[in-house]
């Protein structure tokens, strides 16, 4: 009797453990009908399990990815083996909101997923358990990790002052492009500019005027460039565009374009009117050029060919050698 006793308390414990336990759990019989539905299940669910026991799961719930559903628990009956999907293949199965306080900012419940085949004493599979674990604050955590490291990346590419691309990953975006360009043989053309008077601007204004200065230079530079262009700063005042797809001419009409957007804009700071202006020089990339480096100091030859011609103004230099 003392035996029994026992066992029985050992029932009550276990199914206890069963239900207080904090994954989800169900079985589920060939015809997807539901025999067993935890306490988890229930309480993310909303549907207690009086109401699931003897349902088809998917007329309870049908968000639920039948078909993807039926091959995984298809493929675990065939093979007598588990089958396990992780919320980075699948952020969830079921979609239960998420109540962790600690990360609260999730969306819904994040959830790795067993599917367990349930062997019987002829060796058939009759059942299929289902296991649903919890791993939101997993995912988040490597989710945050992933936007810290992306965010990361993406300054230490970026210009503070301007959000262009900075130099050292400008000049690799160049390098990049000019062995592309060797490959296909296609045009692509590259637009060296500075603003004229720099450190006149300075003096006069502050050097905080002539931050206001070479911001407005970038958002012009946007403004004037299509989606495919690759703009960056050079250094101090000197900024480059990288044209892709893109003959002298082509080169030379933008870099117009963007010269008289710029003469034209106004840069208010501190009750004062900024007017200034740039100079440009253009280089289309030639057979001559061996190295990405002779690429920019074909268009720098045209910067300075621009200066010395009065500044304000579009040079395109040529080459003998195409």
């Amino acid at each position: 009797m003392e035996l029994g006793k026992v066992d029985i308390r050992e029932i009550h414990w276990l199914m206890d453990m069963f239900q207080s336990i904090d994954v989800g759990i169900i079985v589920l019989d060939r015809q997807y009908r539901v025999h067993v539905w935890n306490g988890f299940m229930g309480n993310h669910s909303g549907q207690p399990g009086e109401k699931v026991v003897g349902s088809n799961i998917f007329g309870l719930f049908p968000e639920l990815p039948e078909q993807w559903f039926r091959r995984k628990a298809e493929s675990v009956v065939m093979l007598k083996s588990r089958a396990f999907t992780t919320w980075e293949q699948r952020p969830y199965l079921f979609r239960f909101k998420n109540y962790r306080p600690i990360t609260g900012n999730a969306e819904f419940m994040y959830q790795s997923v067993s599917f367990i085949p349930l062997v019987a004493a002829n060796g058939e599979v009759d059942y299929i358990g289902v296991v649903i674990y919890d791993v939101t604050d997993v995912a988040i955590s490597k989710r945050d990790v992933e936007a810290a490291n992306k965010l990361l990346e993406v300054l230490s590419r970026t210009d503070r002052l301007t959000q262009l691309n900075n130099r050292g990953y400008w000049e690799e975006s160049l390098e990049r492009e000019f062995r592309r360009v060797r490959r296909t043989q296609g045009p692509a053309a590259l637009i060296m500019f500075d603003i004229d008077h720099f450190k006149k601007i300075n003096d006069t204004h502050g050097h905080p005027a002539g931050d206001e200065v070479i911001r407005n230079t970038a958002a012009l530079m946007r403004q004037a460039s299509r989606e495919t262009d690759i703009l960056g700063r050079y250094g101090g005042e000197e900024f480059g565009i990288i044209l892709v797809d893109t003959g002298a001419e082509g080169a030379r009409v933008m870099a117009e374009r963007l010269r008289l957007a710029v003469e034209a804009s106004v840069v208010h700071h501190d009750g004062h009117d900024i007017r200034y202006t740039i100079s440009l020089g253009v280089a289309e990339l030639t057979e001559g050029m061996e190295t990405h480096k002779q690429w920019i100091e074909g268009s720098d030859q045209g910067l300075y060919a621009a200066k010395h011609g009065g500044r304000n103004q579009v040079v395109v230099h040529t080459s003998d050698k195409k």
